[in-house]
């Protein structure tokens, strides 16, 4: 059975407890504070006279905070309870732990609020794969605070624990042994502090100095960022919650590195907390609508830690965009390649794309200008070095044989790629959205090359390049017979043969031809690959279909809005909405807020989407998926002086109204309504203008 567990988290920093607020010793799941990679507490646990305590209930307050109500003892105890506490838990500057103990009693009483405290220090990498530590753990008492070390040569890390009254201070942990009057009340505040890389000399470098936001800056940030989003307005009340929940959980999950200031949108909790190229360009690109401010610092960041050298360990080659960047233990000792990692495909052309798309909504020509260094590094990694084989296509064979990744693509697992009779095809792999994003990439590059680059002749190159991808792409991918896109090449170039909703990313692209996209919708949307909530990873047509697999059959929402996003380009509005329906509803299920993942069973078999296990919540793309969605329902279309509104809405929808939509014009209003006579929608042309900015 798996074991209810809350978080509250600010950036990359997260509390993951049990539904008392509790952290129990656990070497290989992400319960305890993290931040940067880190756990900075392993054990924290109340006792009430010796008792650990029983929900009532909880109260989540804001991302950053949770409030538990409880009582000592089992809950068999309710009835006639004479003690209760309330537990209030915050992320701000550090982790900040504030208990009210109540006596409902006619008679004074003797009480021992006790906190067991321990930390660990384990890597992110270490609680994953359940791997020892190597360095030298310490504790000690200093002027009243439980001071916990950690080091291995000249990687430290500390977690300070102190407290606003008096305590007793063990190696354990902190004891209060404190008289209630009746019907009395006792309080005090605990703080948390992790604090890295603490030097013999006894310089410290430590959390505040990159967080300086007290819990009131916090909140104040929050509702700046809320009030900077558009507003919605629907009939359609799913809608609203997941639009508010994604605006929250995005907000949540950016942070600020260790050595740039702005802050970037982290992948998921918990495995996740840090920069992932490939998922901080797609919440950019889902997100650029709604919370532009999100894409310059991944561009800049994204951009400053491109690959310059030929490193094996880290797959680092020029020109490549970054995998993964982590801050913990095993990167730094070099026993995982993250600083950075360079492991994937397509966060390479992914970056020229989200430059390009950038500039569309946002008019910021001098982004386009400052980033063209690393987006013409970008654009020659394509052909240099991804084109492993010389045929012409991205492919990708992982260098670091040790520990790098197998499957460099968005369904990264060993699994994911497959023949439809389950055979795993030999490396090196191409797998078909690779292609995809490379063409529009080129696309896109040469657009930037002509009206921004100066460079006419380098644009019509790229635009040659482009036009000769897609023709031998649309010969060597399609298999005629099926009516669908190969999932990848083999090293041979035989076609990988499975059906996957990878070729829905094919639509987005523009590879597609068109008087093939009609048969990739009908795929998309058939009985093998729909769902009823969304489009599976791999139909139920091909032998590794699994409908809990991970990247072989569940439902990922970042993969659908993509899809959609894809139909609506093609002119399959009606389809895009029944993508767009099917996840919103789900969305409900979920309190608003999409997982990673959730299962592919059908949806007339469950009558309600089923939770993957392991699925990370929050995360960001699925974060991003509603507000894309919302972007595709409108027909949302940037142009150089106003903002194009294409509607077409589901059934479920009767009205959305989309007001003060940030762009290059200023800011717009968007609406869309479906007239319940005939279906058919309803809708200005274009967007109306209401203010410049």
């Amino acid at each position: 059975m798996v074991k209810k567990t809350l978080s509250i988290l600010d950036g990359n920093t997260f509390l993951v407890t049990d539904v008392r607020g509790d952290v129990t010793p656990s070497p290989n799941s992400p319960a305890g504070l993290f931040s940067f990679d880190t756990r900075f507490l392993s054990t924290w646990v109340l006792r009430v006279n010796g008792e650990r305590l029983s929900p009532m209930s909880r109260s989540d307050l804001q991302f950053f905070e949770t409030r538990f109500f409880l009582v000592p003892g089992e809950p068999t105890h309710y009835v006639n309870a004479k003690l209760s506490v309330i537990r209030k838990q915050t992320i701000g500057i550090c982790l900040v732990e504030r208990l009210v103990v109540l006596n409902h009693d006619i008679e004074p009483a003797d009480v021992s609020i006790r906190i067991d405290a321990d930390a660990d220090f384990a890597d992110i990498f270490e609680v994953k794969e359940n791997q020892p530590k190597r360095g030298r753990r310490s504790v000690c008492q200093e002027d009243g605070r439980l001071c916990l070390h950690y080091e291995r040569a000249t990687f430290y890390r500390d977690t300070i624990i102190s407290s606003d009254r008096p305590a007793k201070v063990d190696d354990g942990g902190m004891t209060f042994d404190i008289r209630l009057e009746p019907h009395g009340r006792w309080d005090v505040e605990l703080q948390v502090e992790p604090i890295i890389n603490r030097g013999v000399g006894g310089s410290v470098t430590v959390w505040e100095a990159y967080r300086r936001r007290s819990r009131p800056q916090v909140r104040e940030e929050l509702e700046r960022w809320i009030a900077r989003a558009p507003r919605l307005a629907s009939d359609y009340e799913p809608l609203t919650a997941a639009y508010k929940r994604s605006l929250y959980d995005l907000a949540a999950m950016r942070y600020s590195s260790l050595t740039a200031t702005s802050p970037i949108p982290t992948a998921g909790l918990p495995w996740f907390m840090t920069l992932f190229g490939r998922d901080s360009i797609f919440i950019s690109l889902q997100t650029l609508p709604f919370v532009p401010a999100l894409t310059p610092p991944v561009l800049g960041l994204l951009g400053t830690l491109q690959g310059s050298t030929f490193d094996d360990f880290r797959e680092e080659e020029p020109g490549k965009i970054l995998h993964e960047f982590r801050y913990g233990e095993s990167a730094a000792f070099e026993e995982q390649p993250h600083t950075p990692y360079y492991g994937s495909a397509d966060a390479t052309p992914l970056f020229v794309i989200l430059l390009d798309e950038y500039e569309r909504w946002s008019g910021d020509v001098e982004a386009v200008r400052r980033f063209e260094p690393q987006a013409r590094a970008a654009l020659n990694w394509i052909d240099e070095y991804g084109d492993l084989l010389g045929t012409g296509y991205v492919y990708y064979r992982r260098r670091n044989t040790r520990n790098g990744l197998e499957n460099q693509c968005w369904k990264d697992s060993r699994d994911s790629i497959s023949y439809r009779d389950g055979r795993l095809p030999a490396l090196p792999r191409a797998t078909c959205e690779l292609q995809g994003y490379a063409y529009d990439a080129k696309i896109r590059g040469a657009r930037m090359a002509r009206d921004f680059w100066n460079d006419p002749e380098y644009a019509d190159r790229l635009e040659g390049e482009a036009a000769q991808l897609r023709e031998q792409f649309n010969r060597d991918f399609w298999i005629e017979e099926e009516g669908y896109y190969a999932l990848a090449l083999d090293p041979e170039g035989k076609r990988v043969d499975a059906l996957a909703s990878n070729m829905g990313h094919l639509l987005w692209s523009g590879i597609v031809e068109p008087d093939r996209a009609r048969r990739v919708a009908d795929h998309l949307l058939g009985p093998s690959l729909f769902s009823g909530w969304g489009v599976r990873t791999l139909s139920t047509t091909n032998l590794r279909y699994n409908p809990v697999g991970y990247h072989v059959g569940a439902v990922w929402p970042f993969d659908n809005s993509i899809i959609a996003w894809g139909l609506w380009r093609y002119g399959f509005r009606e389809e895009a909405a029944r993508i767009a329906d099917g996840m919103i509803t789900a969305s409900g299920y979920f309190d608003g807020r999409l997982p990673e993942a959730f299962a592919g069973y059908e949806r007339s078999l469950t009558g309600y989407p089923v939770e993957y296990p392991a699925a990370c919540s929050p995360q960001g793309w699925s974060a991003g998926a509603p507000l894309l969605l919302l972007r595709t329902m409108l027909g949302l279309s940037p142009y150089p002086d106003h903002l194009a509104v294409d509607p077409y809405l589901p059934p479920s929808v009767g009205r959305i109204e989309l007001l003060d939509i940030p762009g290059r014009w200023g800011r717009a209003d968007a609406f869309g309504r479906r007239r319940q006579r005939d279906g058919d929608q309803q809708a200005g042309p274009v967007a109306r203008l209401t203010h410049g900015e």
